[in-house]
């Protein structure tokens, strides 16, 4: 195989592979094309958050954990990102505890979306 063939070739794996990313990752929160939301977690439960996983509807997985290393978001806190409007799953884990069951939210477009987190399985 010459060279350029070899490059094609690794080029579109790599393609292929980037594509299968997002669905691993959770997907990106903004996607191009899409008008924007301020999405809000709101933590009423009495356990401190420190992992928040979001995904699109369309990923394979919840993804990655979308707080910053370090970030606790305590009973009264709230954590804010932007996102695109869309479908999306979310699952938080509090400290010492453990996650509870994921939730599908809808977060249209044009306004503020905010997610109160009270720790409740759904």
């Amino acid at each position: 195989m010459n060279r350029l063939m070899a490059g094609t070739v690794a080029a579109a794996a790599a393609l292929g592979l980037a594509g299968c990313e997002s669905l691993i990752t959770g997907g990106d929160l903004v996607r191009e094309g899409l008008p924007t939301v301020r999405f809000i977690f709101q933590n009423t439960s009495s356990q401190p958050i420190d992992t928040i996983l979001i995904s699109t509807c369309e990923a394979s997985s919840y993804g990655l954990d979308r707080l910053p290393e370090g970030v606790v978001v305590r009973q009264g806190q709230s954590y804010e990102w932007t996102i695109s409007a869309g479908c999306y799953d979310v699952m938080a884990g509090a400290v010492g505890v453990g996650s509870t069951s994921g939730q599908r939210i809808r977060v249209p477009a044009g306004r503020t979306f905010v997610l109160t987190y009270d720790g409740q399985n759904r």
